[in-house]
């Protein structure tokens, strides 16, 4: 199959879902910004799904798997948002079991990324991937056993600040941070620490919306709903533009035509 085709065929496959993805069963009102978030985050996962997707086309390797995963991230994030809508608009309720089934596919490849970037450029150990795929999973899982009520609010709250906290650590201090400091490429150093960065700060927001609705009681459906998808936009998207822009300064693109 020619890059040629795939250039076509990949955005025409993301948007032939579209219609059937797009349905919903209860209208959209003007006085609901949670529910307009919802949709336009949707969207703006599809738009930058097929833009990493096409990316992808311009390199090879490894350098392409890292451009690839970033696209199924946001795919992956768009399909789950149409339906958090649906939820959302139809009920008034918190999607909160589609949320976590697409964190807990998406935020694992996430964490992807920060190997495949090391691998294409130096050696590094699989148990980097493993390492940091394992903290991904428990921080979700014990997120997600608070917020549905399986277990004390705060006791959630700790397991998953301490898969947060192991990932930071092994980004930071452990071998994923230690191979890119010394072995990476400059361009690669950059988009590593600008990752890493996002993991930190963006990534703030979620404990902080976890703490505030369900420990301090300060926040409502509305409001947790509109941090978490604010910060969903930001963290996927943004996360993963960070691979393009290391992506593009470390190899020469070549022309799909």
């Amino acid at each position: 199959m020619s890059f040629k085709f795939l250039k076509y065929i990949l955005p025409a496959i993301l948007f032939a879902g579209l219609p059937t993805l797009s349905f919903a069963s209860g209208n959209l009102e003007p006085t609901d910004p949670v529910g307009i978030t919802f949709w336009i985050i949707s969207i703006a996962m599809v738009a930058a799904a097929t833009f990493f997707f096409l990316e992808s086309l311009r390199f090879e390797g490894k350098w392409r798997t890292s451009l690839v995963v970033g696209g199924l991230v946001c795919m992956v994030a768009a399909v789950h948002y149409f339906y958090m809508r649906d939820v959302w608009v139809s009920t008034g309720a918190s999607p909160t079991v589609f949320r976590y089934v697409d964190w807990i596919i998406t935020v694992p490849l996430q964490m992807i990324e920060f190997y495949i970037i090391l691998a294409a450029c130096t050696t590094i150990a699989m148990g980097v991937f493993w390492r940091l795929f394992i903290g991904s999973v428990i921080m979700l899982v014990g997120g997600y056993l608070g917020e549905a009520g399986f277990i004390n609010a705060t006791l959630g709250f700790v397991i998953g600040m301490a898969g947060w906290i192991y990932i930071l650590y092994e980004i930071f201090a452990g071998e994923a941070g230690k191979v890119s400091a010394s072995d990476a490429p400059e361009a690669v150093q950059s988009g590593f620490a600008t990752m890493r960065w996002i993991v930190t700060i963006g990534w703030a927001i979620y404990p902080i919306g976890y703490f505030v609705g369900y420990m301090a009681g300060g926040a409502d459906a509305n409001s947790l709903n509109m941090i978490y998808n604010i910060a969903d936009v930001l963290n996927k998207i943004g996360f993963c533009l960070a691979t393009v822009s290391y992506t593009h300064l470390t190899l020469p693109t070549k022309r799909i035509v």
